[in-house]
């Protein structure tokens, strides 16, 4: 049990530090390929991330209803391999066009993290569920703090370096996997495909048919793009606002890092234990509310420095919401709602940077009414009073 956890959990770290591992050469790798300035470089990024995004939202729900088909060993071990394979395409791409479908491949592969929950569903029990989805949470951390440290060492060797580090990590752990994962989907939970049910639109109408998910759905695309403000703005905030070093700003999002996986890796446990799911929620969103009032105001860049990971604490609706979503599911389902999710999740990643961005823009220009870099933050703030609203508003009942 241990083991298999071990690789799933794996599996998370390595599609998170992938993405993470190639972020600090990507600005000179595509100036490298064609040799163009750093504007156009950013430009072609935001292509590359953007399709990323796109291939997730439409191809998790695909994923996670082929596990609930045919199990999600094989979709993990296979996602794996492919991957492995994409990052040295990626290594030694010499045209945009190459590595902008290895890209969209990668998005594709990737797509696994409904097929980790799912997996993680089938191996708990009720009561387990929201501190395991937790650990998914930490590993996510653990990647994100390791990919872009990582990644910057290893680009001192390289442009390639990096890329060739993700396929071998890819690899290692497809071979650790193909001898601890056992399947986790038995007969009794094993469902047939349906198209309705493998593509995004078709998969999100029948999971929010359920009334019980219909809102808990809602709030988690709605918190998602809103937390997502710290990757979309974090970098862009800190340089205007404190006039932070690359080497500062990616101090800052390891300290964040640490600090959520701690959270939700293990202090989660206790904070349910004590609020439950429904308090949990309700905390969490108290809480990043505070947190993003304080983060839209503050002028001081060592005040800000340390209140950074204290930000976390609030990264705990998340698996709470799943934990509440997962109990509400058939056990032959489990699938298709993580993909869902996914979806949900890939769609706030495209939404959130075009929001954000936008908004800090029109502070931060030379027109603007008055300069608030961190004026992204009060948007976020107002989203999380929205999820509030989404959350405790009373259910309307049918007349009998």
């Amino acid at each position: 049990m241990r083991l298999t956890l071990g690789f799933i959990l794996t599996t998370v770290v390595i599609d998170s530090m992938g993405i993470g591992l190639i972020l600090p050469v990507m600005p000179a790798l595509l100036r490298e390929i064609g040799d163009i300035p750093l504007s156009q470089a950013a430009i072609w990024g935001g292509a590359l991330t953007t399709i990323f995004a796109v291939m997730q939202f439409f191809f998790s729900p695909v994923v996670g209803a082929v596990s609930d088909r045919f199990g999600r060993r094989p979709v993990l071990l296979l996602s794996l391999f492919i991957l492995s394979l994409d990052y040295l395409v990626m290594a030694v791409a010499q045209t945009f066009w190459v590595l902008f479908a290895a890209r969209t491949i990668a998005g594709m592969a990737a797509a696994t993290q409904s097929t980790a929950y799912a997996a993680i569903a089938d191996l708990s029990k009720p009561d387990e569920k929201a501190a395991r989805f937790g650990l998914i949470g930490a590993a996510f951390g653990i990647g994100f703090v390791l990919g872009p440290m990582i990644g910057g060492f290893l680009g001192e060797y390289g442009t390639r370096a990096p890329f060739y580090a993700a396929a071998a990590l890819a690899a290692i752990n497809m071979i650790f996997g193909y001898f601890v994962m056992p399947e986790t989907v038995t007969d009794e939970t094993r469902r047939p495909m349906t198209l309705s049910r493998t593509n995004p639109f078709g998969a999100f109408a029948h999971v929010a048919a359920n009334p019980a998910l219909t809102r808990p759905l809602l709030l988690f695309f709605i918190y998602q793009v809103a937390f997502f403000v710290y990757p979309a703005i974090w970098a862009f905030f800190t340089t205007a606002r404190f006039g932070w070093s690359e080497a500062m700003i990616g101090a800052s999002l390891a300290s964040f890092g640490v600090a959520m996986a701690i959270v939700q890796g293990g202090l989660i446990r206790v904070i349910l234990r004590v609020l439950g799911d429904r308090g949990t929620v309700i905390y969490g969103l108290i809480f990043n509310t505070f947190a993003f009032i304080v983060l839209a105001f503050v002028t001081d860049g060592t005040t800000a420095l340390l209140f950074t990971p204290f930000t976390a604490l609030g990264a705990v609706v998340t698996p709470a919401v799943l934990s509440i979503m997962s109990r509400q599911t058939a056990d032959d389902s489990q699938g298709e709602l993580q993909g869902v999710l996914a979806s949900a999740g890939a769609l706030a990643t495209i939404v959130s940077p075009l929001l954000m961005t936008s908004v800090f823009w029109y502070f931060t220009e030379d027109s603007a009414p008055f300069f608030l870099p961190g004026a992204p933050f009060l948007v976020s703030m107002a989203l999380m009073l929205v999820c509030m609203f989404v959350f405790l508003a009373p259910t309307r009942r049918k007349a009998a």
